[in-house]
This record gives structure tokens, C-alpha cells and sequence, in this order.
């Protein structure tokens, strides 16, 4: 923490802020159905207005592949993130070129501009310093406030930190802060519950927590792929076959350390991922050959609020299943339920 300057330390005062941000919504018919990454965003935004500067804002959205993609645009996050902050957003079409820099150049004091997707050009993944030096045109000042991005070394958020005075912004070091004392000093018995889609990009975390939790809960896509490590037949689920060996070597690590494993035990299939698809519970040994296993079953999810009732800190990172899609949510937010009410109870520390 001491190696991380706060961007609440530095003068900011007439000054342009370039802050890399999370604002990876869920997004339908262009409008924002979950706005609740920008509502925590929001307070960085006000606080920097507040202190004189100017703000411009940059994220990415989705996994356009490095093309331009419209639907993964943007410009519907603007029209939220003005509501929020109760102030203009001006939108730009790219996120470096003369367009931008001309915007940025321009952008009256006090005002708030968000570049177009970082991911529609390919060497922002690639970490291009080339790429990041044209990021870098758009302010003076660089914040990272982009916790859950802070792990991947990429341009916007690598890169671009050795290119210009750079700050940590509230968020990232909150979060930091949580993760720490949850890693470092925890009330035990102490929980992590690991979701998302892919094995392969939480590798080291998984590594990291079997070796340090007293249980790891497994959901998501990634369960998939521990699923099939153990033999099991999981139809046309995702999962990434060639991971099988590594969920493997993270199950070893646990038993190891003495980390118990909670895996699904059932899961909801479905032909397809698709709003109100008609959908099933079934056992893990009975996923048939032909359906997608897109969530956590009932069992599964009784198992894991027992389990959390006898925790005391929870460390929670990615979904148990395809939530963004109807009814494929249950799981995820009958555990965020549990875990609030008892974290509310003083029960349980959740991070």
C-alpha cells in the first residue's frame, strides 16, 4: 500500500486526469441494464471535479478482438456515467487519433470526455508502448482506478504508467486494502469462492488462494473444466480443454495446503444461452451431451450458504454462472444474498 501514490494527494487543480476505469456493463438495445460498476466509478469522477481538473475517461467493453465492433461501443456508458455524475459526458468515437487528441486538447476546464472502447485496437492488449504513448497525449496526470483490469499488462494500465506521472484512484487502492487484510491477517475460517468463464486467466489466483484459503468454492465456466478434469462428461458446456492438467495441479495444491474444494455438484443446462431459455437442473454425472451447463444448481447453492454460515471472511471473485442472462442469475444472487445478510449480521467479512 505505501508504494502506491493516492491521487487524493496530488494537485489536480487545472489540470487534465486520464483515468483508466472498469466500465464493462452489460449492455442491451444500447442502453446500460447494470450500471452498478459506474455508480462505484462515479465518486472518482466527482472528487476530481471538485479539486479543478478536468477528466478524461477510458475503458474497455467486452472482447471485440481488436476490430470495431458497434455493439460493443461505448457511447451508451457516456449517457449513463452523465446521470450518475449529474454532468455532461462528451462522447468520442475513438480512443486515440486526432479526433481524440483534438477533444482532449480542447476540453474546457471542469469537464468530462470517455474514449471510445480500448479494445477496438489491437495493441492495447499487446501492451504497445507505442499505443500507450498516444493514450498518454490525452492528459497530464495518469489514474488507475481499474482494480479488477489492475492484474493484466496491458497498455492502458501498464504501459502507460511508465509514460506519465501516475496515481492509484480510490477504488483500486479500497480494493486493495480489502484484499490485503483478507490475504494477510483474516478471521478464519476464511472462504474464497472463484467464478468467471476461463481457468487460464485466474491460473496464479487460484494457485495463490489454494495455498492460503481454509475452502475454495469454484463457479462459473471455469467449474467446467475442473468438472471435466474429474472425468466428468460435461455436454457442450464451456470449458477449456486444454486446462484440464492445470485444474489438476490446483486441486493438488489444495489438498496440500489442507484447502478443501467445493465444486458444483449440480448445474442448470440448457440448449443455448438465452434470455428465459427453457432450463433444467440436473446432477453433474447427468449433464446431457447436447446442453450447456450455464449456472449452479440448488444443491450446489445449499451447500455453499452452509458452508458460508461457518466462515468468517469471504473473498468473492466472478459469477457462479451466465447471470447477465435470465434465469441463469439464481445461484450468484441467492449467495450474494446470503453473504450480505451475513456480513450485515457481523458474521462474515466479505470482500
Amino acid at each position: 500500500m505505501k508504494a502506491l501514490p493516492d491521487i487524493r494527494d496530488a494537485r489536480v487543480d487545472g489540470r487534465t486526469v486520464l483515468v483508466r476505469a472498469d466500465l464493462s456493463v452489460p449492455i442491451r438495445n444500447g442502453e446500460v441494464v447494470d450500471a452498478t460498476r459506474i455508480i462505484r466509478f462515479a465518486p472518482t469522477i466527482r472528487d476530481l471535479l471538485s479539486r479543478g481538473a478536468s477528466v478524461v475517461v477510458m475503458t474497455h467493453l467486452g472482447r471485440p478482438g481488436g476490430e470495431f465492433n458497434s455493439v460493443l461501443s461505448v457511447r451508451p456508458v457516456a449517457e449513463a456515467l452523465a446521470r450518475e455524475i449529474g454532468h455532461d459526458v462528451v462522447f468520442v468515437p475513438d480512443c486515440v487519433g486526432g479526433i481524440s487528441e483534438q477533444a482532449a486538447v480542447h476540453l474546457a476546464h471542469g469537464k468530462v470526455l470517455l474514449l471510445e472502447n480500448l479494445r477496438f485496437h489491437k495493441e492495447e492488449e499487446q501492451n504497445s508502448r507505442s499505443f500507450a504513448l498516444r493514450l498518454s497525449i490525452h492528459g497530464d496526470i495518469y489514474v488507475n482506478d481499474a482494480f479488477s483490469c489492475a492484474h493484466r499488462a496491458h497498455a492502458s494500465n501498464h504501459a502507460i504508467a511508465n509514460l506519465m506521472p501516475a496515481f492509484a484512484g480510490p477504488s483500486l487502492l479500497a480494493e486493495v486494502a480489502a484484499l490485503t487484510a483478507a490475504l494477510e491477517s483474516p478471521r478464519r475460517p476464511v472462504a474464497a469462492l472463484v467464478g468467471g468463464a476461463k481457468v487460464s486467466s485466474k491460473i496464479a489466483i487460484l494457485k495463490n488462494l489454494a495455498s492460503r484459503m481454509d475452502h475454495l468454492i469454484i463457479g462459473g465456466g471455469m467449474a467446467n473444466t475442473f468438472l471435466a478434469a474429474q472425468g466428468h462428461n460435461i455436454g457442450r458446456s464451456l470449458h477449456e480443454a486444454d486446462c484440464v492438467p492445470l485444474a489438476l495441479d490446483i486441486l493438488a495444491v489444495a489438498v496440500a495446503n489442507g484447502c478443501r474444494v467445493l465444486l458444483p455438484e449440480d448445474v442448470a443446462v440448457a440448449a443455448r444461452l438465452a434470455d428465459d431459455e427453457p432450463s433444467a437442473v440436473v446432477n453433474v454425472g447427468e449433464i446431457p451431451r447436447d446442453m450447456l451447463a450455464l449456472d449452479v444448481g440448488s444443491a450446489t447453492v445449499a451447500r455453499i450458504d452452509a458452508l458460508l454460515g461457518e466462515c468468517r471472511t469471504l473473498l468473492w471473485n466472478g459469477p457462479l454462472g451466465a447471470f447477465e442472462t435470465r434465469p441463469f442469475g439464481q445461484a450468484t444472487f441467492a449467495v450474494a444474498r446470503r453473504a450480505a445478510e451475513l456480513t450485515q449480521a457481523g458474521r462474515l467479512a466479505t470482500i
